[in-house]
């Protein structure tokens, strides 16, 4: 019996023990993850500050070149978005200092609806300060939206391999309607207003419907093709490959029109403007944008990380 009371109480002895060294693992955790943020916190002020003295040093009237750079697709919530391009030009046109601004481009494309928006907000821009010129400077790319916005600009550089044009709208879709009955499947469909389930993959495509997509595509075609004929005017050729959806190296599209001359950023800067002081206006993720981002993903991983071991260790199954 006594045996019994000591092998209890040795036992009662190590839980206390391993109990109270994991509440203190757990503290120090906590602890751990405080004085990262409270690192990070002190980072970010550190950062502000210095963007604050640099903006405060911007608001001078030393001449400059202004940069806003467009890299990445075209869309609402994707690298290249109107939001973002005009807030960049916005600032690079407040800048007293400014004799000309430069858009780098470097987009396969992507919403006609944002590179709308911009090309009307460059436009715009350029009636209510002629004295700004703005240029357009192909990186590797600038096809589809992005050339739509390339023409806006008052000349259009591009490098010798640079790829420019591809003139044209698509939209893409599959047919699996075969597919779904070889395997057996029933597609199931009920909508209000019979043209609801239009382009449906699942379901035989109406001729009827196709007509009314093919026309809704040619429209915007010719509201692309009309923004191209107004930006370039007489510098386009006439050859009507221009709108078909081909696209051209630098020198050629140099020879159709679609771009002025070879030149980069700095070689624009140095030998067009004049002022190779040039200044990045490009509209960027604040750094609590950024952190929040990272310490999301951060946590996100250590969520699912932490589940995924207590599955594999059967945690949940007692």
């Amino acid at each position: 019996m006594a045996e019994n009371k000591k092998e209890n109480w040795e036992q009662k002895t190590i839980e206390k023990i391993a109990s109270s060294s994991l509440i203190e693992q757990r503290r120090a955790r906590r602890w751990g993850i405080f004085f990262k943020l409270i690192t990070l916190l002190y980072i970010g002020i550190i950062i502000y500050s210095f963007n604050s003295i640099s903006q405060t040093s911007m608001a001078s009237n030393e001449k400059i070149t202004a940069l806003v750079k467009l890299d990445g697709v075209i869309g609402s919530n994707l690298e290249v978005n109107a939001e973002d391009v005009v807030n960049g030009l916005r600032n690079a046109y407040a800048h007293q200092g400014t004799e000309a601004i430069i858009i780098s481009i470097n987009s396969p494309g992507g919403s006609p609806v944002q590179a709308g928006i911009i090309n009307d907000e460059i436009n715009r821009y350029k009636v209510a300060y002629p004295d700004i010129p703005i240029y357009a400077v192909v990186e590797d790319i600038c096809a589809s939206g992005g050339y739509y916005i390339a023409v806006a600009a008052d000349q259009i550089f591009v490098n010798q391999a640079s790829i420019v044009g591809s003139i044209g709208v698509r939209m893409d879709g599959f047919g699996l309607e075969g597919l779904i009955k070889n395997i057996g499947v029933e597609r199931r469909l009920m909508t209000a207003g019979k043209n609801k389930g239009m382009l449906d993959p699942f379901l035989p495509i109406v001729p009827e419907q196709e007509e009314f997509v093919q026309n809704l595509l040619n429209e915007i075609h010719d509201q692309f093709i009309a923004v191209v004929k107004q930006g370039r005017g007489d510098r386009l050729s006439d050859d009507p490959s221009i709108f078909s959806g081909l696209f051209w190296d630098g020198n050629s599209s140099i020879k159709l029109g679609l771009v002025d001359s070879i030149g980069s950023i700095g070689s624009v800067a140095r030998d067009v403007v004049g002022n190779e002081n040039i200044v990045d206006f490009t509209a960027k993720a604040s750094f609590g944008e950024r952190i929040a981002e990272k310490l999301g993903a951060g946590i996100g991983s250590s969520f699912s990380n932490t589940i995924i071991n207590k599955i594999k260790n059967n945690s949940y199954i007692k």
